[in-house]
């Protein structure tokens, strides 16, 4: 076959890949690319064709530069092909996962270009977002999108629920710690149009400010001492969708100030970037504090909280739905005798009146976790007082006996729960600010900071965040 048949049958090949495939010289421009990847770039091949590579953005390819000898690029020295996962930007600023393969065309000995091809992996990218977020969430599939109750304030809640998630408006859940605002949100997102979009999360209280603008914007390279490549942040990754934003009391002001600019505007600026871009995902928000007092006091902006309490969700505390508590018992027995295989029949009558005495500053999780306790205990039978965490049982846990703490608990104590004290009183430490809410939870716990993450309804790492950033000196406290 002639030389010329045979290129022309080579381009046509070419271009009918679904990889996109590109050409470049010794001097670093394009010289040939296919139609695989002026539609994976949105470049046209005008914008394409002459240019040096660098129009792409690859983070790695700037790596690989930069460690480039007598050539523009360290594939030229080296002469070794390569397959690397890495991130171009297209034309429209977004930024594409690929996977990269470069290679090098020689005629004896001698090098005549180097050949990459990009195949978008942005496909995979999302399934394993999606398959991490059902992992998480698998065995929370009861009663109302895993929120359990039949309480009037529940039921009440359901149905508010349900419209809010027919609408697009910013919703904002309010609720003390542990009571499932993270269940409220994902309830949202499955009832809502949304749906087959993604559902991203993000705890605003465990980050930093630089952290937390990195994480909600993404950044480009270079953008600061250690971003070596482009990264997606969480408003990106949930267009279509809708992002939830827990803790949102403890946003920085600086940081309010962009969320605002981004729920007027609907685009976002990454960091190290003054390009905008186009993001369409609705916002879901949640807090244990009150962000209309916050306001007041100037802690948290006026026109932030007007723009993102449209649509308010109060999640009832537990020992305002005591009714619920048998029904809440016997989800979390049924889930942890498939976990663990024992044979644990469920709570004796004590043992369930030590239930619904108990006051749960924790409310669901901390109900949770004091099964957890007995099933770690118990192999068998009737969960009994003495098989439950002493706080719930009623019991000093300093007493050798275990006799009840204290004087006799009063009718009005046995059907409210016990009066908290004012540092482990989740109402109240939701009423502080940030540093006063640790300090009086970690005073509470006698410094016990998995007891204080506990308290607070948030993660042990949040509360190490916490006291680093707010100077707390734990030594101190306790020996106050």
């Amino acid at each position: 076959m002639h030389r010329d048949a045979v290129r022309q049958y080579l381009e046509e090949i070419i271009h009918t890949m679904s990889e996109g495939l590109f050409i470049v010289g010794h001097d670093g421009r394009i010289s040939m690319v296919n139609d695989a990847l002026v539609e994976m770039t949105g470049f046209s091949r005008e914008e394409l064709l002459g240019k040096p590579c660098t129009v792409m953005e690859c983070d790695e390819c700037e790596i690989s530069r930069r460690e480039g000898k007598e050539h523009w690029c360290r594939l030229f020295d080296t002469r070794k092909a390569t397959s690397k996962h890495c991130n171009i930007v297209r034309k429209d600023g977004t930024v594409l996962p690929v996977i990269k393969n470069a290679t090098l065309l020689t005629e004896e000995g001698r090098v005549l270009a180097g050949v990459e091809t990009l195949t978008d992996v942005s496909a995979l990218v999302d399934r394993d977002r999606k398959i991490r977020e059902l992992t998480s969430r698998l065995g929370v599939q009861d009663g109302f999108h895993g929120l359990i109750g039949q309480s009037a304030a529940m039921r009440r809640m359901f149905t508010i629920i349900e419209k809010a998630a027919a609408s697009d408006a910013p919703v904002i859940i309010y609720g003390e710690s542990g009571t499932g605002k993270e269940l409220v949100a994902h309830a949202i997102h499955e009832l809502g149009p949304r749906r087959d979009g993604p559902f991203i999360q993000l705890n605003c209280a465990s980050l930093n400010e630089s952290l937390l603008e990195s994480e909600l914007f993404g950044h480009v390279k270079g953008a600061f001492t250690g971003a070596i490549r482009h990264r997606e942040g969480r408003f990106e990754a949930a267009d279509g969708g809708d992002i939830f934003l827990d803790e949102i009391g403890d946003v920085p002001l600086s940081i309010q100030v962009k969320l605002l600019r981004v729920l007027e505007s609907k685009q976002i600026e990454r960091v190290g970037e003054n390009r905008p871009l186009a993001v369409d995902a609705r916002i879901i928000t949640a807090t244990n504090r009150n962000l209309e007092a916050l306001a007041r006091e100037g802690s948290f902006r006026e026109d932030f909280f007007f723009r993102i309490n449209v649509i308010p969700i109060h999640i009832p505390p537990l020992r305002q739905r005591r009714e619920d508590i048998p029904l809440l018992a016997n989800a979390f027995l049924a889930r942890l005798r498939a976990k663990s295989g024992k044979a644990v029949a469920g709570l004796s009558p004590a043992a369930m009146r030590a239930f619904t005495a108990h006051h749960w500053p924790g409310n669901v999780r901390e109900l949770r976790s004091a099964l957890e306790y007995a099933f770690v205990l118990l192999d068998s039978g009737h969960i009994e007082p003495e098989h439950l965490p002493p706080q719930v049982a009623g019991v000093d846990p300093c007493s050798a006996s275990g006799a009840p703490h204290g004087p006799a608990a009063s009718p009005a104590t046995l059907a409210h729960g016990p009066e908290p004290a004012a540092e482990s009183d989740p109402e109240r430490l939701a009423a502080m600010d940030p540093r006063s809410a640790v300090v009086a939870a970690l005073k509470a716990t006698g410094g016990n900071q998995s007891k204080t993450a506990r308290l607070l309804g948030v993660n042990r790492g949040t509360v190490l965040n916490r006291m680093r950033k707010y100077g707390i000196d734990l030594k101190r406290i306790v020996t106050a």
